[in-house]
């Protein structure tokens, strides 16, 4: 086992005294520290997990020293690089180089020669993402890409939020429509009239709660609804 290896199960032993429970293995390697990769591995440093960030520039590895577990100026293209450091013994691994496809499939390639179990690559393309779910990578992301579908919802529509999580299928935050209101939500017919389901709810100087089918949504209330896209959107744009 690498000394690296050996150190952050050290600390990471101090640390079981949290009052919530970690993931057995809470190690993670982020290679590439740009704006997505650092901010990942600074998120989830404050999650308290241990984190190994990897980057190619020297500049980027003294920006982040003080504030992850180890920084390391190293180049994962190289299957012996990747050895070295034991980031093929993490159970976890994010590729978050952002420029460089071609560093970006081979880093990705010498982690499944290593069989690293869980590997989330970050893709700046539909093609890029393309080639690495060919390759294997288990998990593959396009931020850039999501974060405009997302904000394109929220500006062209009425809703306060919104995540899709397939290609037809999301969740939305918005303002209670009157087809909703004054009636428990079992009797409105919102799901077999409109094709969404009220998750949530959230009224004016409270938190949010679960609804259930004897809610009575209010006006002025905010709403969780998931279902079909367009259904989620025609619904919001009721209110």
């Amino acid at each position: 086992m690498s000394t690296y290896l050996h150190h952050l199960r050290r600390r990471r032993s101090r640390r079981l005294a949290a009052q919530y429970a970690l993931p057995s293995d809470a190690r993670i390697a982020v290679i590439g520290l740009g704006r997505f990769g650092g901010s990942l591995a600074t998120e989830l440093m404050r999650r308290d997990w241990d984190v190994l960030g990897v980057d190619t520039d020297s500049r980027r590895i003294q920006r982040f020293s003080d504030q992850l577990t180890h920084a390391v100026v190293a180049d994962c293209t190289d299957p012996q690089a990747v050895r070295q450091l034991g980031i093929h013994e993490f159970t976890h691994v994010v590729v978050g180089i952002g420029t460089g496809i071609e560093a970006s499939i081979l880093v990705t390639s010498n982690l499944l020669e290593f069989e690293v179990p869980n590997i989330w690559a970050k893709a700046i393309s539909r093609q890029h993402a393309q080639i690495l779910e060919r390759i294997g990578a288990h998990h593959v992301v396009l931020p850039e890409h999501e974060m405009g579908e997302r904000v394109a919802h929220l500006v062209t529509g009425r809703l306060l939020d919104f995540i899709q999580f397939d290609d037809d299928y999301a969740l939305a935050k918005t303002v209670a429509p009157q087809a909703s209101t004054g009636l428990p939500l079992g009797e409105t017919r919102v799901r077999s009239e409109y094709g969404v389901t009220v998750v949530g709810i959230k009224r004016p100087g409270q938190d949010f709660t679960y609804a259930t089918a004897e809610t009575v949504v209010e006006k002025g209330d905010v709403i969780i609804i998931t279902g079909r896209t367009q259904n989620v959107e025609r619904f919001a744009a009721m209110s």
